[in-house]
């Protein structure tokens, strides 16, 4: 089983070697890493020839953001399943892609595996773990998605069901994931491994702001997608999770 790993960046150069690094310490080694650079004017690319070994294909040029970028590698994969991996993200220890291929030969009836990621800060400390054990497709109506790169998916759902949609600024993910778990109802099944390391702070993730461009996405999402869904619930997503977070302590 070929696992194509996709890491889109634009001047990362303080992070993606740390992200390079993590890739290379896999003990799985049928391994296709692609990296897709929007045209970077810092020292990242000269951080992707140092390991041209590790790359199997690259490109650089100007995008149209990230998603677009994302679109790019998956065009380019070839591998059987595909996962993102972030320029800012490492993967969480050295057998991450030997589990997740070994959880799809022992599951190779389903179309995707959702598990878990970390989350630390700038000083390195984890802050959290974001867990999808509780995670069904029908909480996307009320807002909650798992966690993008803790999802691996079988490369063909994506020329079955299309790409990234590059209408949406920070919410395009969210649209994916519905349209794939919800209007065509792909099979899936909770790996509970822990795949990821995220560095916190994006776009998505930060202000009121962007809390609000994020519901007004998710909403576009659902309704995109001829699902059925409460306004109210899901500009209440950040009150459920705050319920949801004192009732496990």
């Amino acid at each position: 089983m070929k696992i194509s790993i996709i890491t889109v960046c634009y001047n990362s150069a303080k992070t993606i070697e740390n992200t390079f690094k993590s890739v290379q310490s896999q003990t799985y080694n049928n391994i296709e890493y692609i990296v897709i650079d929007g045209g970077s004017k810092d020292t990242t690319l000269d951080i992707v020839q140092k390991y041209k070994e590790l790359v199997s294909q690259s490109v650089s040029e100007p995008d149209k953001g990230l998603y677009d970028a994302m679109n790019k590698g998956i065009k380019m994969a070839t591998g059987d399943l595909v996962g993102i991996l972030n320029s800012d993200d490492i993967f969480t220890n050295d057998h991450v892609l030997e589990n997740i291929a070994n959880f799809h030969l022992e599951n190779k009836e389903i179309d995707a595996s959702v598990g878990n990621i970390l989350q630390f800060n700038e000083e390195g400390k984890t802050v959290r773990k974001y867990s999808a054990k509780n995670w069904n497709p029908e909480k996307l109506k009320i807002g909650f998605m798992p966690a993008h790169p803790a999802i691996f998916f079988k490369r063909d759902l994506f020329k079955k069901y299309g790409l990234y949609h590059l209408d949406f600024t920070i919410g395009a993910d969210y649209e994916l994931i519905t349209r794939f778990f919800l209007q065509h109802k792909i099979t899936w099944k909770f790996s509970d491994i822990t795949t990821t390391s995220m560095l916190i702070g994006g776009v998505s993730s930060s202000g009121f702001s962007s809390y609000q461009l994020i519901s007004k996405e998710i909403k576009k999402a659902l309704t995109r997608n001829n699902i059925k869904f409460s306004y109210l619930k899901v500009q209440l997503r950040g009150f459920w999770k705050i319920i949801g977070y004192l009732n496990k302590k």
